[in-house]
């Protein structure tokens, strides 16, 4: 569990981006190829301690493979009117 606010605050910017790449199309591999990169950006920039960026990747990573997190909503069927 992330307690850190400024994790929390990458935390939720990676989760939202990637629903939002996966609404474009991208699918798991693309995402976690996206999520690794923006783990070494912020090992590279030192944006956080290392240990909040591990329990951050583990947080992300556990996001990513939840089956929950990309559900696509099934379409409403229509009534069908000659029966």
């Amino acid at each position: 569990m992330l307690q850190d606010t400024q994790t929390i605050r990458y935390y939720q910017r990676v989760t939202d981006a990637l629903n939002e790449q996966w609404n474009r199309g991208y699918r798991f591999d693309e995402l976690r190829l996206y999520l690794d990169g923006y783990l070494a950006a912020l090992r590279h920039a030192n944006a956080l301690e290392p240990y909040l960026i591990h329990r951050l990747e583990e947080e992300a990573t556990r996001y990513l493979y939840d089956p929950s997190s990309f559900e696509m909503p099934q379409p409403e069927s229509e009534p069908d009117y000659y029966q």
